[in-house]
């Protein structure tokens, strides 16, 4: 199916759309409910103001993305790095350095 130039608020359900390709599509306010988007490639994407709970993110390679304001909380940090340092080292460091110092 093709659409072009096309308005319409799709409601999609038990259905496959693997290989499917968008371009300079708006689906802002859209919601994703119990959604496979493994292999999925994001080119260009204004994604702000996303909201993401309770995905697996694995394997997810971010690069010149725009983290500003980004808020990252009670999450499984295994393996993620910054830069090419494990972020749980960081994190480890700064928790040793808010320590009291004992005298």
């Amino acid at each position: 199916m093709k659409l072009h130039k096309a308005k319409e608020r799709l409601d999609v359900t038990k259905s496959d759309l693997s290989g499917s390709v968008f371009t300079d599509v708006n689906l802002s306010g859209a919601s994703f409910d119990d959604v496979n988007l493994s292999g999925a490639s994001f080119d260009d994407v204004n994604m702000s103001g996303w909201r993401v709970h309770n995905v697996n993110l694995s394997g997810l390679r971010l690069a010149k993305a725009n983290l500003a304001g980004a808020t990252i909380s009670d999450c499984r940090l295994d393996g993620l790095t910054i830069d090419g340092i494990a972020v749980t080292d960081l994190l480890a460091t700064y928790h040793a350095a808010q320590r009291p110092i004992e005298t």
